[in-house]
């Protein structure tokens, strides 16, 4: 997910498409890489915290980075995107996919 060049047009975008593609409330599956460091795993299972999510972590083999599966029920689009804007705001270099 890029969302460097327009960031509301690409949020736009995605409403669209989720709304287009489930009925909500639905699970939603997010997944995102942060460099391998304790802090920003800490603050990025903490934006998700008492929201029932799984959240699974695998590091890659050198172990410098951490993907992050984020698996929850979310209520509309606009909660889903809510949590992708946190999520950049608040974890420094996080690549959202």
């Amino acid at each position: 997910m890029s969302t460097t060049s327009n960031p509301e047009e690409f949020y736009n975008k995605l409403r669209e498409q989720l709304y287009e593609t489930a009925s909500w409330p639905a699970e939603y599956l997010y997944k995102f890489i942060i460099k391998s460091d304790n802090k920003k795993l800490a603050i990025l299972e903490g934006i998700f915290n008492n929201m029932g999510a799984v959240i699974n972590t695998t590091e890659s083999k050198k172990g410098n980075y951490t993907s992050v599966s984020v698996n929850l029920l979310m209520r509309n689009p606009d909660a889903v995107i809510e949590k992708y804007q946190e999520v950049a705001e608040k974890v420094e270099g996080v690549i959202s996919l």
